[in-house]
């Protein structure tokens, strides 16, 4: 009491002054950030490499209406038995077994698929079709093989593109030439295709630089690239590719079925070595 009661006039108006000012400047909302400060965190943008990673096994399927109808685009992963198919997809998803290599190249008799994107949405699928045209197999194997991935390349509604994977150093094979006659209407209609060189690093750039230009002039209207598991080579391109096939506008593709359907179905001939066994090697 005696502070008070000494206190001038004018110091009990200033510090009532000082105290409103105070209370004002406390309960005043807090003023927007100044430029440089830190934003606050957003998601990083999804890249194709890590949209690859979101890889997960979704079904595996022995005959065609086995398979779930999808509305997401698909991509279709063929080749023969010891083209690297399996290994390919391995490195693209940089997952160690989530495609099964075989020891015994054509054994995989099943289509399996697996989705791809983040938090358990699919915006598109892989499918590893089995291997072809490795002479350890039984004949009615592979003619029912054949068959059954011919008419899923030719009648697959949600087909986007496919992946053939070929060994460099062997060339496309008899086989492979008769895949290319069954998707080649469907190529000129908007089917994307790529024709991917496996185990380039056994190449010389010489060698590799030969190998690629040859494949581009039987890609037809396709695309082709060099690739290396073991040296990474390509890996970011392909992945890359597949996001723009996977994340473009729909196209008009015919998807009817055509007289090339049934082609894969004959067995072919001994031409070109293309039924002659070849050692065990990744699948």
């Amino acid at each position: 009491m005696g502070f008070y009661n000494g206190a001038s006039p004018g110091f009990l108006t200033t510090l009532i002054f000082a105290l409103g000012a105070f209370i004002f400047m406390s309960t005043k909302p807090s003023a927007a950030p100044v430029s440089g400060a830190a934003a606050p965190l957003t998601p990083p943008p999804v890249t194709p490499m890590g949209w690859m990673h979101t890889a997960r096994f979704l079904t595996t399927a022995a005959q065609l209406h086995h398979l779930p109808p999808i509305e997401v685009p698909e991509i279709a992963f063929v080749g023969r038995s010891n083209a690297g198919k399996s290994t390919c997809i391995n490195t693209l998803t940089q997952q160690k077994q989530l495609a099964y290599a075989s020891k015994r190249p054509g054994r995989t008799q099943h289509i399996n698929l697996f989705s791809l994107g983040k938090q358990g949405l699919t915006d598109a699928v892989l499918a590893d079709l089995p291997g072809y045209g490795y002479a350890a197999v039984p004949k009615q194997d592979k003619i029912r093989w054949q068959r059954v991935m011919a008419n899923y390349l030719v009648t697959r509604e949600n087909l986007k593109g496919i992946v053939l994977l070929c060994d460099p150093r062997l060339g496309l094979t008899e086989l492979d030439e008769v895949l290319l006659d069954v998707i080649r209407p469907r190529v000129e209609e908007g089917l994307k295709f790529l024709i991917l060189l496996t185990k380039a690093d056994k190449l010389t750039r010489v060698e590799g630089a030969k190998a690629l230009s040859i494949a581009r002039l039987q890609a037809g209207g396709g695309e082709a690239k060099l690739f290396s598991a073991l040296k990474k080579q390509g890996v970011d391109e392909v992945a890359q590719l597949l996001w723009d096939w996977s994340h473009e506008a729909p196209s008009d593709a015919a998807q009817s079925p055509t007289a090339a359907q049934t082609a894969l179905g004959h067995e072919p001939g001994n031409a070109s070595g293309s039924e002659q066994a070849e050692p065990p090697s990744e699948d």
